[in-house]
């Protein structure tokens, strides 16, 4: 017969933990996955173990009052769990939690089983399965330590450092920077600083970890458009705006998905000079590229079109002393555009390498 006196405080133990756990992934708080709110998932693993004897106390009970309790137990864990499974968006390491669960399961039936029935196993058995997950947690740690991994996390990805990973393919262009400041993972506290960036686009969106703790920058509600994985305490990630639509788009952090932001990705302000007709021939009073001198906010494009009878090109420089490799864009066939992006501030001259008289400016500021 079953034990009511370890299955009605396993239940409620596992009860009160399970609560705690499916709030953790329904996004709603932030139990489990930091601090001392670790608890609850302590709670309902002591609650499983008590649960787990009472039921199979004195052998696998066959009472139909046994059944229908331990029938309605997994009824409800498993519907509200599928339930939580349906919503979660946010937290990845689900399947890693679900492991957990596992390993702590199967040994807890197994021992209390063989306590139970086979009791002159009970010693062995516990001895092995206590010096299995000892070797298991031991090896796991250590390695940790020493491999070129990460340490152990429930989060399902892996640190990085996304200025390392980065760098070498982010184009040039402005950078704002976004800080995570210092105890942002304390909930009431500011977390991302500003809250709300708006930038044209093609700018590059730079987070700075200054808290103590990993923290993503992940686009809600499920990082399908940009994930930053773990950025680890003093790490950057860098956010290449100009793969992304002239919209909005609401961001968090996994591990703390109270912390939320905000980025505004703006079209990128835009300029027209036009090669005129006639530019071609130098004569006076004829005008070559219109405007000749143009001024510019930093990030606008400036755009070129030729509405002469001939080819010319628009290349930065000067005809004595040549091209300067800023930007160059061969021959510009009659009606035919060519757009640079002007991303830094400054005056850059530019000219026709075909009739060197056409001469024009663009002042960045």
């Amino acid at each position: 017969m079953s034990d009511w006196d370890l299955m009605m405080p396993g239940m409620g133990l596992t009860a009160i933990g399970l609560g705690g756990v499916i709030l953790s992934y329904l996004g709603i708080a932030n139990t489990f996955l930091t601090g001392m709110q670790a608890l609850s998932g302590l709670t309902m693993f002591m609650g499983m173990v008590f649960l787990s004897a009472g039921i199979l106390s004195g052998g696998v009970s066959t009472s139909p009052r046994a059944k229908a309790t331990t029938l309605v137990i997994f009824g409800i864990a498993g519907s509200v769990g599928a339930y939580a499974i349906s919503l979660n968006t946010v937290i990845t390491s689900l399947p890693r939690f679900v492991g957990v669960l596992i390993i702590i399961i199967i040994p807890t039936v197994v021992i209390a089983f063989s306590a139970m029935k086979a009791q002159k196993y009970f010693r062995p058995i516990t001895v092995i399965f206590l010096a299995a997950m000892a070797v298991g947690v031991g090896s796991f740690t250590a390695f940790g330590f020493i491999g070129p991994g990460a340490q152990f996390s429930l989060h399902s990805q892996n640190m990085t450092n996304a200025t390392e990973a980065a760098s070498s393919t982010l184009p040039t262009a402005p950078v704002i920077t976004v800080s995570i400041p210092v105890n942002a993972s304390i909930k009431g506290n500011p977390n991302f600083t500003p809250n709300i960036v708006t930038v044209p686009k093609g700018d590059i969106i730079e987070w700075t970890n200054n808290d103590t703790v990993p923290h993503t920058v992940t686009n809600a509600p499920d990082g399908a458009i940009f994930d930053s994985s773990l950025i680890a305490a003093g790490k950057t990630y860098s956010l290449d705006t100009s793969k992304l639509n002239a919209t909005e788009y609401d961001y968090m952090c996994t591990v703390h998905p109270f912390m939320t932001g905000k980025i505004v990705i703006t079209q990128p302000a835009v300029a027209n000079v036009t090669i005129s007709k006639g530019a071609s021939t130098q004569s006076a009073g004829q005008k070559y590229f219109d405007p000749a001198s143009l001024s510019v906010k930093v990030g606008t494009t400036v755009t070129w079109t030729n509405q002469d009878s001939a080819a010319h090109t628009v290349t930065s420089g000067d005809p004595s002393a040549g091209p300067s490799g800023t930007f160059d864009s061969s021959l510009i066939k009659p009606g035919n555009t060519f757009k640079h992006a002007f991303t830094t501030a400054g005056t850059t001259s530019y000219f026709c390498t075909v009739h060197p008289w056409m001469t024009g400016k663009v002042i960045v500021g």
